[in-house]
């Protein structure tokens, strides 16, 4: 059991990525255990959502290596897929078609048993199910934003990668999603976030991860710096 506990789900090393002349990564090397729960910081255009886009293997590193539950996503990309649910900027929701309809084709995708019955779990989840009949392009951005999440987390993944996921969300929903990110934590799911709301970060997450110009600059747990000091950072004056 010790050995399994100790044992990376997540491993980058040395990952870089460029894009033309810009070097979105230079470097990373991270470390993930199954269960952790970190937040990504940094300004905008530090790299973190390149870096999850990397970890998800939904863009492929420029050099360095990714390992998710100790396999290379170049390698088993539709294996590594079903261990990563995924939700940032880009929805990946088909506008055409309902809320229900759009949760009923990414779980047929994953051949997801009892579909309707989690369907049903996830839309309550997220506070939709009165409008699972209603086509996605109605939606407002933030119902969007929730249905996001909600096909992130149908097929129960146990790594959650969130790219700024409280942005444009309404308040109620906001106190619901940190509590179903906690509550998904204590079950061991192992979550990624990016985020700019510091308070969120210190309250939510065991492991603060700060990045700048694509590179990591720390890496520690909240409790080791003061919270002026990581506002700092964050605001690039330190």
């Amino acid at each position: 059991m010790e050995a399994t506990q100790n044992r990376n789900i997540i491993l980058l090393t040395q990952i870089c990525k460029r894009f033309g002349w810009l070097d979105a990564l230079q470097g990373i090397d991270l470390q993930v255990k199954p269960g952790e729960c970190i937040a990504l910081l940094g300004q905008n255009g530090a790299g973190k959502t390149t870096l999850l886009k990397t970890i998800a293997a939904l863009i492929a590193p420029t050099s360095g290596q990714v390992q998710i539950q100790g396999q290379n996503p170049r390698q088993a990309r539709s294996a590594i897929k079903r261990q990563i649910g995924f939700a940032g900027h880009q929805t990946f929701l088909y506008g055409g078609l309902t809320a229900e309809e759009n949760m009923r084709f990414y779980g047929r995708l994953y051949s997801l048993e009892s579909l309707p019955e989690r369907i049903e779990q996830v839309l309550q989840t997220v506070g939709l199910r009165h409008r699972r009949n209603d086509r996605v392009s109605t939606l407002s951005s933030g119902m969007q934003q929730r249905l996001s999440i909600a096909r992130a987390i149908l097929h129960a993944p146990p790594i959650l990668l969130l790219d700024e996921p409280f942005a444009g969300l309404d308040l109620g929903f906001t106190e619901k999603l940190q509590e179903l990110i906690a509550k998904l934590n204590a079950n061991r799911t192992t979550i990624l976030l990016s985020t700019h709301d510091l308070n969120l970060a210190l309250d939510l997450c065991d492991r603060l991860v700060l990045l700048r110009n694509g590179q990591l600059q720390i890496d520690c747990a909240p409790n080791q710096l003061p919270p002026e000091q990581w506002a700092a950072y964050l605001k690039g004056t330190a």
